[in-house]
């Protein structure tokens, strides 16, 4: 009995939602008619007084407790009327245009060889991102990574590598700070395995270690076996530094967490391999150039938006993506120092550049942000 009451109840769903569809697509047909006739009168698409008073009129219409489920799908019909309305209103954009001259006019193959440039100093995790994405490349090594970035914006290599994200430690703070500053265009991502390991000078012992010398973010990565150690931390702008100055110290009881190559370069004793909290532990690499570079393959975006600073603003633009059938791989959400509760996200889109639903959405974006950057479609080594 219960499963005939159920089959029931799910014949009068299917009734409805044919229904639903049928209306549904006749409403966008209407919204289609609208938007023809805004174009040929000048009229912008969005009316926002217009919408609130729809809104306010479509809750009133249900019942007290689906009031606010109303006002949920009513304002997702209204970002998708608008969408398809833009579609039909807006031709190619100056973005748009840029990313199809890069399409055709960037080489079918990825270089083989290249000046690049890299922050830290010979064994550096970025060295192995960098013999990843390239069979011969000429490493320039860089103190910082904003003296990567100037050296990419100012010509004196192709390429720069910056890490962005690891799977244990999240997103690189300082890089993203940086991306907000400079102009560049990413073309190429990479992940890098990271296998950290505690190396001491020779001759010195585990249990005489005080001190632990390393990038912030693999003393984060670390953090387990640096609590069982009860040693000081010190941060430094490199795990390869790191070795480095633990290697030029003259001290037994400095350690620093770094590569094994680096052990190997620098003559150090590897005291705990492995010395990361989770084994499966990825660093991601973006490559960056000066100019806008599209190669074959490309199926991943990166955006930096900036929404309105009201209820529903970051919904409705991820209802564009979802629209679109365009599948989110990362979001990051940064504050924007000089306003208060004002956020700038950068969004990794999972779409080729080639399909229609990039093509619509490069041009919809600009009228939907008060800022929005394009930096960059490309192919993520794995």
């Amino acid at each position: 009995m219960e499963k005939k009451d159920l089959s029931v109840y799910r014949e009068k769903i299917d009734g409805i939602d044919r229904e639903l569809v049928r209306l549904f697509a006749e409403r966008m047909e209407v919204a289609e008619a609208i938007g023809t006739y805004k174009r040929e009168m000048g009229l912008p698409v969005l009316d926002a007084a217009r919408e609130r008073a729809k809104l306010a009129e479509v809750a009133d219409m249900a019942p007290e407790e689906m009031q606010e489920y109303t006002k949920v799908l009513y304002s997702l019909l209204f970002e998708l009327s608008r969408s398809h309305q833009q579609t039909l209103q807006t031709g190619e954009n100056l973005l748009f245009g840029q990313v199809k001259n890069a399409i055709d006019n960037t080489p079918a193959l990825f270089p083989e060889d290249a000046i690049v440039a890299c922050q830290g100093t010979e064994g550096a995790y970025s060295t192995s991102a960098a013999e990843k994405l390239f069979r011969t490349p000429r490493i320039m090594y860089c103190k910082t990574f904003e003296a990567v970035l100037n050296a990419v914006e100012t010509g004196l290599c192709r390429y720069g590598l910056l890490p962005v994200e690891n799977s244990t430690a999240g997103i690189v703070q300082g890089v993203y700070k940086l991306l907000e500053n400079h102009t560049f265009y990413i073309v190429r991502a990479v992940r890098v395995k990271v296998d950290h390991n505690l190396l001491a000078r020779k001759g010195a012992k585990l249990e005489n270690i005080r001190e632990v010398i390393s990038h912030e973010q693999a003393i984060n990565q670390c953090s387990a076996l640096l609590d069982s150690l009860g040693v000081k931390v010190s941060y430094c702008e490199n795990t390869a530094v790191a070795a480095k100055i633990v290697a030029e110290s003259g001290r037994d009881d400095l350690a620093a967490l770094s590569s094994s190559a680096c052990g190997v370069l620098y003559g150090l004793d590897n005291l705990k391999s492995a010395a990361q909290n989770v084994g499966n532990n990825y660093t991601r690499f973006i490559c960056v150039s000066r100019d806008l570079e599209i190669y074959p393959g490309a199926d991943r975006t990166t955006l930096m938006l900036e929404t309105e600073n009201r209820p529903g603003a970051l919904y409705k633009l991820l209802a564009r993506f979802y629209a679109r059938g365009i599948n989110l791989t990362s979001l990051v959400s940064k504050p924007i120092p000089e306003r208060e509760f004002s956020f700038r996200f950068y969004f990794d889109l999972d779409t080729s550049v080639y399909s229609d639903s990039f093509a619509q959405l490069m041009c919809e974006l600009d009228s939907l942000c008060p800022t929005f950057r394009y930096l960059g479609s490309y192919r993520e080594m794995i």
